[in-house]
């Protein structure tokens, strides 16, 4: 579903961009993802709007067939939000040991507790990360937007597919632009 709508309690919410991950070879440059993701942080923190960093320490304890891409022992600084995010102090970071950030997190405790409706999902990977993070998000009840150039996956046909027949059934999706020139129309509407 094209996007049309952004709520006046909306946050975004930034997915493994951290030193750790942003390494891994992916379907588009991650310069431009990392590019699109501090845009998107400027306008949101410009608005007073709450920017979510989310970075990952580990996998869940749960067994599978293939091998986690997660080393054995992570370099100390793995976990880093990359200084491309400008990490403010009043930014949320969750840190999460699964795909979504709704799972074993407080985020749905601290969003609601911001009064927050919508959420904006951004960050790698497409079909793991992030879309957990939607699915999850929709779960909880919140107007889920997914800004399409900010994201990106190791995998061409996983994040083919989350964009094309998943994150349609989930919410709206947009590119970076679109979402801040919304975002810039909403917020000039609640003041007037």
């Amino acid at each position: 579903m094209p996007l049309t709508t952004i709520d006046p309690n909306v946050a975004l919410i930034i997915v493994d961009l951290q030193k750790g991950i942003v390494g891994f070879p992916t379907v588009d440059p991650i310069d431009g993802v990392i590019s699109r993701n501090g845009a998107l942080a400027k306008a949101f923190r410009g608005h007073h709007l709450p920017v979510v960093l989310v970075n990952v320490v580990g996998g869940a304890p749960g067994r599978t067939e293939t091998r986690s891409r997660m080393p054995g022992t992570l370099p100390d600084d793995f976990a880093e939000i990359i200084p491309e995010l400008d990490q403010q102090a009043d930014d949320l970071l969750v840190t999460k040991r699964s795909w979504g950030a709704f799972a074993g997190t407080d985020l749905d405790h601290r969003l609601k507790a911001l009064d927050v409706t919508q959420v904006v999902v951004t960050g790698v990977a497409t079909a793991t990360g992030v879309e957990a993070t939607a699915r999850q998000a929709y779960e909880a009840g919140y107007n889920v937007t997914l800004a399409l150039d900010a994201m990106t996956d190791t995998r061409a046909e996983a994040q083919d597919y989350s964009i094309r027949h998943v994150f349609p059934r989930l919410g709206e999706t947009g590119t970076t632009e679109e979402v801040i020139a919304l975002l810039e129309r909403t917020r000039c509407d609640a003041l007037a």
